[in-house]
């Protein structure tokens, strides 16, 4: 009878320590994830988006390790071996049933993502059919901000083909002839800036920045026309091809009823590459 009491309070006492152990783990992954945030907070410049891809990659690692660490100790003070857990064929057809095929190549693809500088966190890329600013890369999904700010988890083993925006952004410039005299081209501006901003105040998500008026400039052929610039998101640029160019027509129409809308040019403009160490958020 003795012996058994003395079984069971062995028993409690040690799924007592299995109890603390697994919460000291947890503590630990909170910590983790903690200090990888403040590290992130810091490093916002993108000349350390590097750095920033790293810390993601790291912290997912150690919260893994912990976890797995964990467990295993559990195990094994359940008197299961840790070369059951490690090395069992049985451990390793479990794992395989649950999809580590899956799993190894997320972890394969997420170093071979860091190691050959595809992309940065920070870094505004198209994965697929997903557009958005990357925001972590972990073992096993890299987490990308869209323009509504949700984010979008990708499966590493997903990421083949990646397209990069180097500068954050896609630009679009808009081309505004301006007709007739000084005095009605400068009304023709006027408007030209009005629905401008009407249609940045109504498709707010679409763009990156404000949108931005060079200023007038002329053809060889004497024409003056007024050049808009807007930053969009990729893939974006409906709004602007569309809505902005038919109210811009037809305002201009109540001044110049001869105005075409061929006048409004709408064109995508192609930037050179800028180096990551020059980037700017």
């Amino acid at each position: 009878m003795q012996d058994l009491l003395h079984d069971s309070l062995g028993t409690l006492e040690r799924l007592a320590l299995i109890a603390v152990v697994v919460v000291v783990a947890h503590l630990a992954v909170r910590l983790v994830r903690a200090v990888s945030e403040r590290v992130m907070e810091r490093t916002m410049d993108r000349s350390l988006s590097k750095a920033r891809t790293v810390n993601s990659l790291i912290t997912s690692l150690l919260v893994f390790s912990l976890y797995f660490g964990a467990l295993g100790w559990a195990l094994n003070e359940l008197g299961i071996p840790l070369t059951a857990y490690l090395a069992s064929a049985s451990i390793v057809g479990l794992a395989v049933g649950f999809g580590s095929q899956g799993i190894v190549q997320d972890v394969v693809t997420g170093l071979t993502v860091v190691l050959t500088d595809q992309f940065d966190v920070g870094d505004m890329v198209q994965i697929g059919d997903q557009v958005g600013v990357v925001q972590r890369v972990g073992m096993r999904f890299t987490v990308l901000q869209n323009a509504m700010g949700a984010e979008v988890l990708i499966p590493n083993r997903s990421i083949t083909n990646v397209i990069n925006f180097p500068r954050g952004y896609v630009r679009i410039q808009a081309d505004v002839t301006l007709t007739g005299e000084p005095e009605r081209a400068a009304e023709m501006e006027k408007v030209a800036r009005a629905v401008t901003d009407s249609v940045v105040e109504q498709f707010a998500a679409v763009f990156r920045a404000p949108s931005e008026a060079v200023g007038r400039f002329q053809t060889p052929s004497g024409k003056s026309y007024l050049r808009i610039k807007f930053r969009i998101w990729p893939g974006r640029g409906g709004p602007i091809e569309t809505a902005f160019k038919q109210e811009l027509t037809q305002s201009l129409k109540k001044i110049d009823q001869d105005y075409a809308d061929w006048m409004v040019a709408v064109n995508y403009e192609v930037e050179k590459a800028v180096p990551k160490a020059k980037r700017r958020t």
